[in-house]
C-alpha cells in the first residue's frame, strides 16, 4: 500500500519538497499530491517587477512536474485535521477531504497591513501576484509629477521604490521606514544604497511610524502628512492562518513550531517548511522569512522524510546564510555577504556586477523549482515494510 504524502503550496519551498521526494522515494511505494490553487509557479520575489510592467515567464507545474510522480491538485485549502490527518479542499468540483499518513505544509505568507487604519482599504500590496498586477494597473493610470509612497525600509520596500523610481523616472517616488535606511545592513552597503536612492530622486522618510493611511497620504506618528496617489504597503508578512485553527503547536504569529528537520513538534506526520515554520538556525535564532533559508528548509524535510521512511540516515546539514541580494532596479545592485546568522560584515558587491548577480540568483531558484529532480541519485529508496504497515493502520482507522 503506497504511503500517501501530501504537500499543501506550490511557492518555493514546497514545489522543491514535493520534487525532491519524489527523486529520493520509489514511485510504487508513495503517491505524492502537490496542492495549490494556481496551475503555474508564481515567482515571488519578481512581483515588484510585474508590478512595474515587466513581464514574466510563465511557468506551468503541468510541464515541471511532468514525469516526476507528483501528482497536481488544483484546489484551494480550507482546513486541516492534524488528529483524523486529512486535509479540507474546494475546487471546481465543490468540496472534498483529501487523506495523508505525511503531510508538508508549504502555505507560505500574505501581506501584513499591521492593523494600521486604511491600509487595507486604500494600500497596495506587491506580496501576491494578484497584489502585483492590480498595483501595476494603477501605476499605468498615474500622471507624470504623482507621488508613490513605499512603506516599509525592508528588502521588500527597498526593491519596490527603486524598481518603481527606475521604471517611472516621471513619478515623484518615496520611501517611508521605520528605522534608518538600511539599518540592517554594513556601512558599505548602506552608502551604496543612499547613493542609489539619491540617483534615482527617491525621497526618505526615516525614523517615522506609520500610523494611518487615506487614499491621497499617508499619516505619521509625529503628526506627518505625507502626499500619495498610491500607497505600497511592504511592512513585513503575515503567515497562512490555517495552521493557528489546528492542534499543532504554532507561535504567536502562527508560524509551526518545528525541529531541525523541520518535523512539527507536536505532530510527528507534520512537516514545516518556508514562511510557515518556525525554525531555529546558527545562534539559536529563529530563521527570517526568505527564500534562502526556505530552500535550504525544504531539502532538509524532503530528505528528512526520505531518510525516515527508509530507515535511511536523517540529515544533518546546518542552515545557514551567506549574502543578502538585493536589486535596486535593473541595472544596480546591491549583494550584502553575512555572517552564518545573517549579521552583516564589511565585504559588499554593488553595481551592474551585483544587479547580473542577483539575476541569476533569481533565475537559478526558478529554475531549481522547474526542475526539481535535477542532479539527484537516480536510485530511489524503497519505503520500508514497517513505514507501509504504520499507514495503512492509520488509513484503516480514518
Amino acid at each position: 500500500m503506497q504511503h500517501r504524502i501530501i504537500v499543501l503550496g506550490a511557492g518555493y519551498t514546497g514545489a522543491i519538497a514535493a520534487g525532491r521526494i519524489a527523486k529520493r522515494l520509489r514511485r510504487e511505494d508513495v503517491a505524492i499530491t502537490l496542492v495549490n490553487a494556481e496551475p503555474d509557479f508564481v515567482e515571488r520575489v519578481r512581483m515588484h517587477q510585474l508590478a512595474t510592467g515587466q513581464d514574466l515567464k510563465p511557468r506551468p507545474f503541468s510541464e515541471m512536474f511532468a514525469g516526476t510522480g507528483v501528482e497536481l491538485r488544483l484546489a484551494t485549502v480550507t482546513g486541516i485535521d492534524v488528529d483524523r490527518k486529512t486535509v479540507a479542499v474546494i475546487d471546481a468540483n465543490g468540496a472534498e477531504e483529501l487523506a495523508y499518513d505525511t503531510l508538508v505544509y508549504a502555505l507560505g505568507s500574505g501581506w501584513n497591513d499591521q492593523g494600521v487604519p486604511g491600509t487595507a482599504e486604500h494600500a497596495y500590496e506587491i506580496a501576491s501576484r494578484p497584489g502585483a498586477l492590480r498595483l501595476r494597473e494603477r501605476l499605468a493610470r498615474l500622471d507624470a509629477g504623482q507621488t508613490v509612497v513605499v512603506v516599509g525600509g525592508g528588502l521588500t520596500g527597498v526593491e519596490a521604490a527603486t524598481e518603481i523610481a527606475e521604471a517611472r523616472p516621471d513619478l515623484e517616488v518615496a520611501l517611508v521606514a521605520r528605522g534608518g535606511l538600511g539599518d540592517w545592513l554594513s556601512p558599505q552597503g548602506r552608502e551604496h544604497l543612499r547613493k542609489v536612492f539619491g540617483k534615482l530622486g527617491i525621497t526618505v522618510y526615516e525614523h517615522e511610524a506609520v500610523t494611518g493611511v487615506e487614499a491621497d497620504r499617508v499619516a505619521t506618528a509625529d503628526g506627518n502628512a505625507i502626499p500619495a496617489a498610491v500607497t505600497v504597503w511592504t511592512t513585513g508578512f503575515a503567515v497562512h492562518p490555517i495552521a493557528k485553527a489546528t492542534t499543532l503547536e504554532v507561535t504567536s504569529t502562527g508560524q509551526i513550531v518545528v525541529d531541525g528537520t523541520m518535523r512539527s513538534v507536536s505532530h510527528p506526520d507534520v512537516y514545516a517548511v518556508g514562511d510557515a515554520a518556525m525554525a531555529m538556525g546558527p545562534g539559536d535564532k529563529p530563521l527570517r522569512m526568505s527564500c534562502a533559508s526556505g530552500t535550504l528548509a525544504a531539502w532538509q524535510a524532503a530528505d528528512a522524510i526520505a531518510a525516515r521512511l527508509s530507515d535511511g540516515k536523517l540529515p544533518n546539514a546546518p542552515i545557514r546564510y551567506f549574502n543578502q541580494c538585493i536589486s535596486l532596479g535593473r541595472k544596480e545592485g546591491l549583494i550584502q555577504y553575512v555572517t552564518a546568522d545573517d549579521r552583516a560584515v564589511r565585504a559588499i558587491l554593488t553595481g551592474r556586477l551585483a544587479a547580473v548577480y542577483k539575476e541569476l540568483v533569481c533565475k537559478g531558484a526558478a529554475w531549481g523549482v522547474a526542475n526539481p529532480t535535477f542532479g539527484l541519485p537516480t536510485r530511489r529508496r524503497r519505503v520500508t515494510r514497517e513505514q507501509a504497515v504504520a499507514g495503512s493502520v492509520v488509513k484503516a482507522l480514518a
